[in-house]
């Protein structure tokens, strides 16, 4: 099969096999393989291209195979890659592009992705809980309005496996005495872990769905939870629906604007240090750096430290791109580089801003024993 996929044909040549790529790249670290980094991969689909009847003749394989299928998928869609390539490629896109040409063609055999993907288009979330429990988790203690100014889309994550944090949420923003309503089952899976494995097939009836949904409260803002849900609701529903029809906010940026005018006011010290991962798709892929530091700055008591990799060079915790589905050691590697590098920090807790990384680099954390994370929600509410 000689390969040709849309749109990414100049940037294959544009890349330099310079190697920056190999030394940021969270697969790369832990697999050692060049056909596992970035510029390995490259290499390797412009052999593809260029494959020709002498390559045949003298049985040179290079071929579309199992082993180049699962490569492609070994990534976390953490965009590191993209973020110190030298000749400015946008290698997020680029990979997207390369999965969804290879599920174009019928060859992803990544049996993981598929079960998520069939998941998520039967059950609108990739846990395959029922879709009618989706708002389950809201308290008797928590008040929804009929005439609300804000939606709360908490995502798949917190409605099905860390509902503490969506109802952490809720009680903050009735604690500040912010009308807002949840969609229940009317709230769909974003997509984003379909966009990330090139199953693309259904994500314009789920964008479509959501955003009339929303639209349909009457309310002008959404407040999203989760860090992929707010990367594929900004940067791909924009794709598919055009504009917006109400502002969007990711939770951190909310609570720093609530804070700014002065609907929060944090009146219980904190007295522990803490440090904050950046979550990939909220700041490499939404580019939110300063509104989770600013909110966790303005908690009295609270000593702040970074990590050796923060903002744009963060290390990723492993869980994107369903690689927590496909590749579960590997993930579970990630975020325990990731929990053991926040701990040399000398810090109390990880504070994070997305269920996803929650999930992952608390599990890793609590196994062995070492450093807690916490939702900067959490830590606002608590604060309060």
């Amino acid at each position: 099969m000689k390969v040709k996929i849309e749109g990414i044909s100049d940037d294959m040549y544009s890349c330099l096999q310079c190697g920056y790529c190999t030394s940021i790249c969270p697969m790369f670290e832990q697999l050692g393989w060049e056909s596992a980094s970035p510029r390995g991969k490259i290499f390797y689909l412009k052999q593809l291209t260029q494959r020709n009847f002498l390559d045949r003749i003298l049985r040179r394989q290079i071929e579309v195979n199992e082993d180049f299928i699962v490569r492609m998928f070994q990534c976390t869609g953490c965009g590191a890659c993209e973020e110190v390539c030298h000749v400015n490629i946008k290698l997020h896109e680029f990979w997207k592009k390369v999965k969804e040409w290879l599920f174009e063609e019928g060859l992803i055999s990544i049996e993981a992705h598929k079960k998520v993907h069939d998941r998520i288009h039967e059950f609108k979330n990739p846990f395959a809980e029922p879709p009618e429990n989706r708002g389950n988790w809201l308290p008797d203690d928590v008040t929804l309005s009929k005439n609300p100014e804000v939606v709360f889309f908490q995502g798949c994550t917190e409605a099905y496996r860390k509902q503490e944090m969506a109802v952490t949420t809720a009680r903050l923003l009735n604690k500040v005495n912010l009308p807002f309503t949840i969609l229940g089952g009317d709230e769909w899976c974003c997509g984003s872990i379909c966009i990330n494995t090139g199953q693309i097939d259904y994500i314009k009836e789920f964008a479509n769905h959501n955003v009339q949904a929303i639209k349909n409260t009457g309310a002008k803002t959404l407040v999203v939870a989760c860090a992929g849900c707010y990367n594929t609701i900004k940067n791909e529903y924009l794709k598919i629906v055009g504009e917006l029809p109400f502002e969007l906010y990711h939770v951190s940026e909310f609570l720093e604007k609530l804070i700014a005018e002065g609907r929060i006011k944090f009146t219980k010290p904190i007295e522990k240090t803490v440090t904050f991962h950046d979550s990939c798709h909220l700041g490499r892929g939404a580019g939110v750096f300063d509104a989770p530091r600013k909110v966790i700055e303005s908690i009295p008591g609270i000593k702040f430290v970074e990590m050796v990799r923060s903002r744009e060079l963060s290390r990723c915790c492993g869980a994107g791109c369903g690689c927590v589905a496909a590749f579960k050691p590997i993930a579970v590697a990630l975020a325990m580089e990731r929990v053991l590098e926040a701990q040399n920090t000398g810090a109390e807790l990880i504070i994070t801003t997305c269920p996803f990384c929650n999930l992952n680099l608390n599990n890793v954390a609590m196994e062995n024993g070492l450093i807690k994370t916490m939702d900067v929600v959490q830590l606002a509410y608590e604060a309060l």
